[in-house]
């Protein structure tokens, strides 16, 4: 896991605090000041200070900057380090795909693993993300964005929120006639 997806993670499912992470991410992990992170992130250096205290929290677009810079530059480290694999996994991993981002029933229900548009034409395999809480939800749309998917498919709940933190097309799924359906056996199991 990189240093962005722990921070992450440890904020959303173990409830720490953004101040020590930040700061050991910024100091320690990258090893750069914050001046320098500031000049890379475009956040302003007080407002780095601010939130490194705990004197601020950070909007949404504000944490998406610090986490997209944080990723930028563990890749730019890790840019020289990367060894190259074969043709097979170097196709696979260009392969474009949709994350559908939803619980394991709605994930059930799907009949096929790729799509097809017409104009213009491209292939996409669709990827399963099962979630079973917003948490999960937030973290799997950071992690599909992160293994490379053209875009997002989630529940309307999250979505909102999702497209304040990742930077891909995302689209909410609205269930129809699934919902008349449930309204119809409510009715009829309090008749």
């Amino acid at each position: 896991m990189n240093i962005a997806d722990g921070i992450v993670t440890e904020i959303f499912r173990n409830g720490k605090e953004l101040p020590a992470l930040l700061t050991r991410a910024i100091k320690q992990s990258l090893g750069v000041s914050v001046g320098e992170f500031s000049e890379k992130s475009g956040v302003p250096a007080s407002t780095l200070y601010k939130i490194l205290s705990g004197q601020r929290d950070p909007n949404l677009q504000t944490f998406r900057r610090i986490i997209n810079t944080i990723r930028a530059i563990e890749e730019a480290e890790l840019g020289g380090k990367r060894g190259r694999g074969s043709a097979a996994s170097a196709a696979k991993e260009k392969r474009k795909f949709i994350a559908i981002i939803c619980s394991r029933g709605c994930l059930d229900v799907l009949e096929r693993t790729t799509i097809t548009t017409e104009n213009p034409r491209a292939t996409f395999d669709l990827k399963e993300y099962a979630v079973a809480s917003i948490e999960e939800a937030i973290l799997a749309a950071v992690q599909a964005e992160k293994d490379g998917a053209s875009a997002l498919v989630c529940a309307p709940i999250v979505s909102s929120t999702v497209e304040k933190v990742v930077s891909i097309p995302l689209t909410t799924i609205r269930p129809r006639s699934s919902v008349a359906r449930a309204i119809e056996l409510a009715a009829k199991k309090t008749s």
